[in-house]
């Protein structure tokens, strides 16, 4: 792994304070290494780090992906009951999920409107609003 990968890696992990573990920090430079946002699977992610040099079971990937959204580093969006995917771009945005790839992808922003939110019950409030576009080719 390129030393400018693993040195973004070990920086996003300092930013929320996540102890900079062997499996962490070749986690977190897979997912941030190149300065790009990713749409991953624990499966995917796991599949990549088969591809690399670095020994990590699926169980850790789980448990890692776990901690960097516990921490605010990436976010968790489910598409369906059996699949999430996490994205390291925290910012508000929707997504396109791509039913013939299974692919999750950023949707523009600007362009989306939510209006007529119902109201919250009492002692609650609204955390966030999560758009999942459906697409599939015809």
């Amino acid at each position: 792994m390129a030393a400018l990968q693993t040195q973004r890696g070990e920086a996003w992990l300092a930013k929320a304070d996540v102890r900079p573990t062997r499996q962490r920090v070749a986690l977190a430079a897979m997912l941030v290494g190149d300065g790009q946002d990713r749409h991953v699977t624990a499966e995917s992610l796991f599949a990549s780090v088969c591809a690399s040099s670095e020994k990590v079971s699926l169980a850790t990937v789980y448990n890692t992906l776990r901690t960097f959204c516990d921490a605010g580093l990436m976010q968790e969006v489910t598409v369906d009951g059996t699949r999430s995917y996490f994205d390291t771009n925290m910012k508000e945005h929707p997504h396109f999920y791509w039913e013939n790839s299974g692919e999750l992808t950023d949707a523009p922003a600007e362009a989306l409107q939510i209006v007529g939110l119902p109201d919250a019950p009492e002692g609650t409030e609204i955390a966030s609003v999560d758009v999942v576009i459906r697409l599939r080719k015809t």
